[in-house]
């Protein structure tokens, strides 16, 4: 998925960095994604959410806060007041250069934010929390032997994730302050609360306190086995994959759409590198969008089928479909087709038929099962059909392939 990265003023005037991810086509809707606590916009879970949801039709806009990552500022200014701040910053950015957030994203402290900013983002339709703490006060924990220092000195620098971060007393002082559960008794928006129960960081009494206090509509999500920080990508795409589901209901019926082809015409297929493994790829076709990868064996994760997956799929597919409307067209009694295909490479001097004799020459093998009460003459005039269809055509006669650069 393309990224577009930018500035955009924060609170105090600074100029924070962002990462917009955009789907291949007109986005469905807009989220605006906090990230965890000391963590910056390219954390893994931010990253990888991102990136998931917009596969799926979302944008998403994520940021790093005053004072981390490449953003301006001094961290040590800044407050959970002056987060929530750049957050609605972010918020009134993208309602002036695109369209402004329906959905609103916030892990572990970001998700704490995300709630006390909700109220001030009309345009907003639904809330996740991903590991969230009720209290913005609970990051203390993280700190909690050098608090009393804090407050009598005013600056202590503190090792958070292996890193030395300064916190002040008005650090402290602001956070004691929120009474975040009082927001979310007044959300008036779709809450979605995710937690794992084994969080030993965040732990899941947060999560009930959240959704207990929120009035519906409202859902909860386990995030059984995952860690904190989501480290695991399987976690994070499961935390896109449900999000992408549940938001649908709660998006304004009047979201633009994906402009329909005129009848008969041609679709393109988008193939564009993920950049998140070595040979990842998004593939778009009209409104639909898969993953391209290749197996673990030749170097890649397995993310999604190969390009001779893909082939056989297509092969396939044609085969079944050309059947199929055969069948109907001449009544008969095939209930179902199933076509297993396999490639391989074969010398060519094994081929009695084949015009190639020396050499490797590629072999698809097709074996098609018909379920039904067909005859022996019905069956065999269906597998001759079979190899009519236009995608077996092609294949078996002269292709010219045109590749050029684009403009």
């Amino acid at each position: 998925m393309p990224i577009e990265r930018f500035q955009f003023t924060g609170e105090g005037g600074h100029q924070l960095a962002a990462a917009l991810d955009l789907p291949e086509r007109e986005p469905r809707a807009y989220a605006l994604f906090a990230h965890c606590f000391t963590c910056g916009k390219d954390v893994l879970a931010a990253s990888r959410i991102s990136a998931a949801l917009a596969a799926k039709g979302i944008a998403v806009l994520r940021f790093d806060f005053t004072g981390l990552g490449s953003s301006e500022g001094d961290f040590a200014n800044a407050t959970f007041t002056s987060n929530v701040a750049d957050l609605i910053h972010a918020a009134d950015h993208l309602r002036g250069t695109r369209q402004a957030p329906a959905i609103l994203i916030g892990h572990s402290l970001g998700g704490a934010a995300i709630l006390a900013a909700a109220g001030q983002i009309a345009e907003a339709k639904a809330v996740v929390t991903i590991a969230a703490p009720s209290d913005p006060a609970h990051v203390t924990d993280l700190f909690k032997d050098q608090v009393d220092d804090i407050r009598k000195l005013g600056r202590v620098e503190v090792s958070l994730a292996g890193r030395p971060f300064h916190i002040t007393r008005e650090f402290l002082e602001d956070i004691t302050e929120h009474r975040l559960m009082a927001r979310v008794t007044t959300l008036r928006k779709a809450l979605l609360v995710m937690h794992a129960p084994s969080d030993d960081t965040v732990s899941i009494d947060n999560a009930t306190r959240i959704f207990l206090s929120a009035k519906h509509p409202k859902s909860f999500v386990s995030l059984a086995g995952a860690d904190h920080l989501l480290s695991q990508r399987r976690d994070a795409a499961y935390v896109a994959d449900v999000i992408a589901a549940w938001v649908t209901r709660y998006l304004d019926a009047t979201v633009p759409a994906q402009a329909a082809d005129p009848a008969g015409a041609p679709r393109n297929v988008v193939v564009r590198e993920t950049r998140n493994s070595k040979f990842q790829q998004t593939v778009t076709v009209g409104p639909h969008r898969m993953l391209a990868d290749e197996p673990a064996s030749a170097g890649g994760e397995d993310s999604g089928p190969g390009p001779y997956d893909f082939l056989l799929a297509a092969l396939g597919a044609c085969k079944s479909m050309t059947m199929r409307l055969y069948a109907d067209r001449k009544s008969l009694p095939l209930e179902r087709a199933t076509v297993t295909l396999s490639h391989s490479k074969i010398h060519a001097q094994d081929c009695a038929e084949c015009e190639t004799k020396e050499g490797l020459l590629d072999q698809i093998e097709v074996v098609i099962g018909l379920e039904g009460a067909l005859d022996a003459e019905q069956r065999k005039r269906v597998l001759e059909i079979a190899d009519k269809c236009p995608v077996h055509r092609t294949l078996t006669s002269e292709i010219r392939i045109v590749t050029r650069a684009a403009d």
